[in-house]
């Protein structure tokens, strides 16, 4: 009988990994639709993703798999196989009872319209046109809707939609965490808005050619410990970072000459991102747990290297002069004046160029439009108006375009909905590591004036990066610090920064 367990055991890891190869090979063409594929070649790169996926999705749901999660998930051969077998089981069986709800030709539909809706937005938004995407986002909400019957739903419709990206979290919790941060965050903008200590930053919008900045950012990556050996800088329209196994974990980024911070702390963001996914345990590798266990602890990894790294005075008082000597132009610039510039706290139209104040916010409109949309509050054909009327009301800003507005973002052309909680989650999360982080290593600030990232980065992949998605969330919340999930950090970072930065 054992022989026979171990033996199934092997096969089934066997079919996993044939599995992974095809999601490599979609994770690659995916990365070249989104890095510079010639535009004549999308619509059959659509239809090849479309096809590859399908075949992935039959084995997820085949006869096969659902006989080794029969055999190999009862409780006396759990005992016999591997911990790797163990978690890889849970993970295919959670996806076997949510695929096997989807009929599969519909969901080859679906992600041929997936492919197709990101081409489209990248017109739409070049365009400033959201009538160009709004047949293909209206396809989009209604496939997930259907989806989310099949899954059947937990309280809110919405609640199904999160699980995908942040199990454990619920409307219910972020309406309470959200209400706390804009409590919160509204009043301190405010008194920013009223402040005459405001810094200056035209010095930060003089010409700084592509070339340099992404010489200066592969600098800063290979201090922060990315490994170019297992990865790569490229190029694209909306930055984003992939792993297509555990040796290749690339990340792009996005250049404006008139505004160095794009794609710096662009790239340093996508870096934590690729810094997670390059120190978990090679013992997953080639098993779907070779993946961050969520969105939100992900954007944590990001997060903390974007901001709580990259934009901290002691970092520049690091690599100050090493700007300067790729960029002249700050040579007369002080380290205290450019420190307050590039974290200067002022509400903008974009997600992606937002301070970290004002950050939440635009998380926090997102997800009320979301969750609206999939309890039927408002229609599709709706989203711009109500996009407009709640960055005016939030932010006291008003898009004048669709570009700069409802088309800013690409996850909704990828269906990522329920996505968009993860960002404000992830930040979140960032500050209560941070404060744990602080409490077992001495002087994490000099830490990073030493440029000693090593021993951070340590501390993340002991507690954190190693663990891949055999563990939850929240789960690895409460392990790292003893308790749940809890805005006070952020909001106490956030509080104590502002004030000494803008002389409150």
């Amino acid at each position: 009988m054992k022989k026979n367990i171990q033996e199934m055991e092997k096969q089934f890891l066997q079919y996993v990994k044939k599995m992974m190869a095809y999601k490599e090979a979609i994770s690659l063409m995916y990365w070249d639709l989104r890095t510079g594929a010639p535009k004549k070649g999308i619509d059959q790169r659509s239809e090849v993703i479309g096809m590859l996926s399908q075949d992935v999705f039959h084995m997820s749901t085949s006869e096969q798999m659902a006989a080794y999660i029969a055999e190999l998930s009862a409780k006396s051969v759990q005992e016999q196989v591997s911990p790797v077998t163990r978690y890889t089981l849970a993970e295919c069986q959670k996806e076997y009872e949510r695929n096997k709800k989807i009929p599969a030709d519909e969901y080859k539909q679906y992600v041929i319209l997936q492919s197709k809706a990101e081409s489209v937005w990248e017109e739409a938004k070049a365009k400033s046109d959201f009538s160009l995407f709004e047949p293909y986002l209206k396809q989009l909400v209604d496939f997930t809707k259907r989806f989310v019957t099949y899954w059947g739903t937990n309280g809110h419709p919405y609640n199904t939609l999160l699980d995908l990206y942040e199990p454990g979290v619920t409307v219910d919790l972020l309406d309470d965490v959200f209400s706390k941060l804009r409590n919160h965050i509204v009043p301190l903008v405010q008194q920013i808005n009223e402040s005459r200590h405001k810094p200056e930053t035209n010095f930060l919008f003089q010409s700084f050619p592509k070339e340099k900045q992404r010489a200066f950012s592969l600098v800063l990556l290979k201090e922060l410990g990315y490994d170019f050996d297992a990865g790569r800088l490229d190029e694209t329209v909306h930055p984003f970072a992939i792993t297509l196994n555990e040796g290749d974990v690339r990340i792009t980024t996005k250049y404006d000459e008139n505004d160095f911070r794009t794609a710096v702390f662009g790239t340093i963001h996508e870096c934590g991102h690729a810094l997670y996914e390059q120190n978990i345990s090679k013992e997953w590798a080639g098993t779907p747990l070779y993946d961050g266990t969520s969105m939100g602890i992900h954007e944590s990894q990001s997060l903390f290297y974007e901001n709580f790294i990259a934009r901290h005075y002691s970092f520049w008082k690091r690599y100050y002069s090493l700007l300067q000597q790729y960029a002249p132009h700050f040579v007369d610039v002080s380290l205290d004046d450019f420190y307050r510039a590039i974290n200067e706290s002022k509400p903008s139209l974009i997600r992606i160029e937002a301070d970290e104040l004002t950050y939440p916010l635009h998380i926090i409109i997102r997800y009320e439009m979301e969750k609206a949309l999939f309890d039927d509050a408002i229609e599709v054909r709706d989203l711009p108006h109500i996009w407009n009327e709640k960055y005016e009301a939030y932010l006291g800003v008003r898009p004048k375009r669709d570009a700069e507005g409802i088309l800013q973002d690409v996850h909704w052309a990828g269906g990522s909905f329920g996505y968009f909680p993860s960002y404000a989650l992830g930040y979140m999360y960032a500050a209560q590591f941070k404060y744990a982080m602080e409490k077992e290593l001495t002087n994490v600030d000099q830490l990073i004036e030493n440029g000693e990232f090593g021993r951070i980065r340590e501390w993340l992949t002991n507690h954190i990066h190693q663990y891949g998605k055999t563990k939850k969330p929240l789960e690895i919340l409460y392990e790292v610090t003893g308790e749940g999930l809890n805005p006070t950090y952020l909001i106490r970072y956030l509080e104590d920064k502002y004030k000494h930065i803008y002389r409150l």
